[in-house]
């Protein structure tokens, strides 16, 4: 939105924007809340029995009541522009569903290296997430908006009233998150933390 509204910088910097901010959240909230601002990594984690049942709907209901604040904040701050940030594909519903449920399976299969693996150097985990959300915006951003996460639809759509296959964010990264993850626990073999322990993105939340 603020590309837009000032012309100061273009695609590449939005998508750097984009992980910068995921890097910064994880740094300072993986340790307290495990950073959980995606409803799909919150679902996946209790797919595969590392997130407590009790626990999803106050997490996934924080996340979206957080992206609704946020986006009426930007229409305050900025106005109607840019359909308030909002993801609506360039490209076919079948493929653009195809793209975001394939990254964020990228997506998720990076955290579960993070948050999951013994051998992974939980530091690690603001960067490599951080990079990672950065080269998905950067490049599905054109196509499908570069979602990843239901609740960053979710805001704008609410905010802007357009809810143009708003589905299809819900249902492609919870679908990706969920098969990654479990893909994850396969090729891992052995189980490197104990099931039913709640997760963040850095690994068990004490």
């Amino acid at each position: 939105m603020v590309a837009s509204r000032t012309h100061a910088f273009g695609h590449t910097a939005i998508a750097l924007a984009f992980g910068l901010v995921v890097t910064m959240v994880v740094a300072a909230a993986g340790h307290l809340s495990g950073a959980h601002v995606n409803p799909a990594v919150t679902i996946g984690f209790w797919s595969i029995r590392r997130f407590p049942a009790s626990d999803v709907v106050p997490y996934v209901a924080a996340q979206c009541i957080g992206a609704i604040l946020g986006s009426l904040f930007l229409a305050w701050t900025l106005g109607n522009i840019a359909n308030m940030g909002g993801t609506v594909p360039s490209i076919p519903v079948a493929q653009a569903f195809a793209v975001e449920m394939g990254f964020s399976g990228v997506l998720a299969f990076v955290i579960m290296s993070v948050a999951t693996d013994e051998r992974t150097t939980p530091s690690l985990a603001p960067f490599v997430i951080g990079a990672t959300v950065f080269a998905g915006a950067l490049v599905t951003g054109p196509i499908t908006g570069g979602s990843f996460n239901p609740a960053r639809s979710l805001g704008p759509s609410v905010v802007s009233g357009d809810w143009t296959v708003h589905w299809l964010y819900w249902g492609a990264p919870v679908i990706g998150m969920v098969l990654a993850m479990r893909l994850y626990d396969l090729l891992r073999g052995a189980d490197a933390t104990t099931p039913h322990t709640p997760l963040g993105v850095e690994g068990p939340i004490d």
